[in-house]
């Protein structure tokens, strides 16, 4: 085992390589998910992020590199950490001949459970994700939203501490995908990992703590959403003025700016941070010009997406 990994990372990688031919996929992968915590990872076609959730998830090996699941060396201790994950693919893995809950108690099984423990834990999961009444009927009758939603009750039957989510919500209505972003939430809350990756740039906003940008093989960025969003150029600060007197006094102190369609508005360039905005409130104040309102526009991860591999969020894959 690397003793080396941070004890409270679920994930730990160093250095991962990986290579299809002459193809470099992975090219010096370095990554930490902390414990509890959903890691989000983006890329357009072809950047290696499926490549990387099947090497993390035991499915390929790695050409180098150190990965750490759970605590445990992929390498020397694969079983170790199958004994610690799920994974939902992006495409359902359910067996439209089986009932919902027939579905639940064959994972059980897969899992080793025993007859009475698979039952036990096929109802509580069938009542966690709402498909009690659904359960003695095929998958096949399920809507979409059903459907993923028994995928990860699937996954969870074994009670993994890391999960893997492939582009859960891919295909999902605006309100399943939202059902299902309240599942994710209440698992991390419950302590459990997630690794996502997803094609809605919305949904690692919304669900992320951090969010890793994966483009030719290589990390090109990583950071929390607002972290992410500060990196790109277009964010500012927008400041109202009480009168026409106060507004002419801050167009002399910070000097070019602006004014915004509101005639008592300045718009003033920045990256929104807790220290750039308190030097401009700060040289505000130092003349006594009060400022009535103010909001921070920052770029959002379409713009970080597009200014960081040159491709839109359509390519998000």
């Amino acid at each position: 085992m690397n003793t080396s990994t941070p004890a409270r990372s679920a994930i730990h990688v160093a250095g991962l390589r990986k290579s299809f031919g002459d193809k470099v996929v992975l090219d010096g992968i370095d990554l930490d998910v902390p414990r509890g915590s959903v890691l989000s990872l983006l890329g357009p076609n072809g950047a290696g992020k499926t490549t990387m959730v099947q090497i993390l998830s035991t499915l390929i090996g790695a050409d180098g590199g150190d990965v750490s699941i759970g605590g445990r060396d992929l390498a020397t201790d694969p079983d170790g950490v199958r004994g610690m994950i799920g994974v939902t693919g992006q495409y359902s893995a359910t067996d439209f001949l089986l009932t919902g809950e027939e579905n639940l108690r064959l994972m059980g099984d897969l899992h080793h459970l025993g007859r009475r423990r698979s039952r036990r834990r096929a109802a509580e999961l069938l009542e966690r994700f709402d498909l009690v009444e659904a359960a003695g009927k095929s998958p096949i009758t399920y809507s979409g939203g059903m459907r993923r939603r028994l995928d990860l009750a699937m996954t969870l039957i074994g009670e993994p501490q890391i999960i893997f989510l492939d582009e859960p919500t891919t295909g999902l209505d605006p309100r399943s995908r939202r059902t299902m972003w309240d599942v994710i939430r209440r698992l991390v809350a419950d302590g459990v990992t997630i690794f996502l990756t997803t094609q809605y740039l919305e949904e690692a906003d919304q669900l992320a703590d951090r969010i890793a940008l994966l483009d030719g093989g290589r990390l090109v960025a990583e950071g929390t959403a607002a972290e992410l969003k500060r990196m790109v150029p277009g964010g500012h600060v927008r400041l109202k003025f009480a009168d026409e007197r106060g507004l002419r006094a801050a167009v002399r102190v910070l000097g070019g700016v602006p004014r915004a369609e509101d005639d008592l508005t300045l718009q003033v360039p920045g990256d929104g941070g807790v220290a750039s905005l308190r030097v401009l409130l700060g040289a505000l104040d130092a003349e006594r010009i009060e400022v009535v309102d103010l909001s921070i526009h920052t770029p959002d991860l379409d713009d970080v997406f597009l200014s960081l591999t040159g491709r839109t969020e359509e390519t998000v894959r």
